[in-house]
């Protein structure tokens, strides 16, 4: 008997000898090591293997955020920002983002080839923002906190696919575009606001005139038929001279006859780059109040208006 346990021990050792040896092995699974795991196919996958170099991750290959040039500002154009996350390029042919401000969708669509976003890089695809679905002000504070989602057609490899993912926007480019195109949609119920074309230069050439008017509709849209010109606010490149204060507290309502301002400017800055990197500097700030909504309604400057601007405080900055 004592032969036999004494066999029966040695038997087991053994195993567990193999047993750790085979546990502190890497696992082969069929694959030599170092080959990836395919992902799982994404909606709108071609089908058939792609090569695993070229198979997105689970998360994706992309990801989504959302920016503003300050040059497009005045036209409504916002950036869908695609930053390539994976080791291989990624071909983008088309994004789309929408959210409960916006929404139909802000769109970007490439050619027929598409846009290359190399690994590690971000590329920015201009899309031109809806109308926006505007609620009372009670009403859209609570989605402005609701996510946006990008929608993004992708090639990476031999594999097509549709991936969705939130869009983060770290600078609020959705809430204040929101915000400012519905103030001005409830400000355009009440009155047009526009910026007479030429510029009054003083005979110094230090200050100039800049005419605004207000042309009251006839007949204000439903409740909404008043306005509050809070205050007239300066620009990057138009400041208010101190002994020449501009107008404030001013109502303006539907069915009253048009009004004209005139407002006395000098230059706000004479740093060499004030007007040759000017994005904003024609853009006039009204900070008004109108069925109880509030914010900076702008009034952009026409092109010929906007040349003698930029002309007059070039040559006021340089009589000093």
């Amino acid at each position: 008997m004592n032969g036999v346990l004494q066999a029966r021990r040695r038997r087991h050792a053994a195993a567990a000898v193999v047993l750790a040896a085979l546990m502190a092995a890497p696992a082969v699974q069929g694959c030599s090591p170092g080959t990836p795991v395919p992902a799982p196919r994404q909606s709108g996958d071609s089908g058939g293997a792609a090569p695993a170099s070229a198979v997105p991750s689970p998360r994706g290959p992309l990801t989504a955020g959302l920016n503003q040039f300050r040059d497009n500002y005045a036209s409504q154009i916002i950036e869908i920002q695609l930053s390539n996350t994976s080791s291989v390029p990624v071909t983008v042919l088309g994004a789309d983002v929408s959210s409960t401000l916006f929404p139909a969708g802000a769109a970007w669509q490439a050619g027929p080839e598409g846009t290359e976003v190399p690994p590690g890089q971000t590329k920015s695809l201009p899309a031109r923002l809806p109308a926006p679905s505007c609620q009372s002000p009670a009403e859209d504070a609570g989605a402005r906190t609701v996510p946006a989602e990008a929608t993004v057609s992708v090639r990476q490899g031999s594999t097509t696919s549709t991936v969705q993912m939130a869009a983060a926007d770290p600078f609020g480019v959705l809430a204040r575009n929101y915000e400012e195109l519905c103030l001005a949609l409830d400000a355009g119920r009440v009155a047009v606001f526009s910026l007479a074309p030429d510029l009054e230069v003083a005979a110094d050439g230090r200050t100039a005139v800049v005419r605004l008017t207000v042309t009251p509709n006839k007949a204000g849209t439903g409740a909404i038929r008043e306005l509050t010109i809070e205050r007239i606010e300066g620009t990057t490149l138009l400041a208010v001279p101190p002994d020449s204060p501009w107008p404030s507290g001013v109502t303006v309502a539907a069915g009253t006859g048009p009004a004209e301002f005139r407002l006395r400017v000098r230059p706000a800055r004479c740093d060499a780059h004030a007007v040759a990197e000017d994005k904003v500097g024609t853009l006039l700030p009204l900070l008004v109040n109108v069925g109880g909504r509030e914010g900076t309604l702008k009034v952009a400057a026409g092109p010929a208006l906007k040349g003698q601007i930029h002309d007059f405080v070039t040559a006021a900055c340089g009589a000093h």
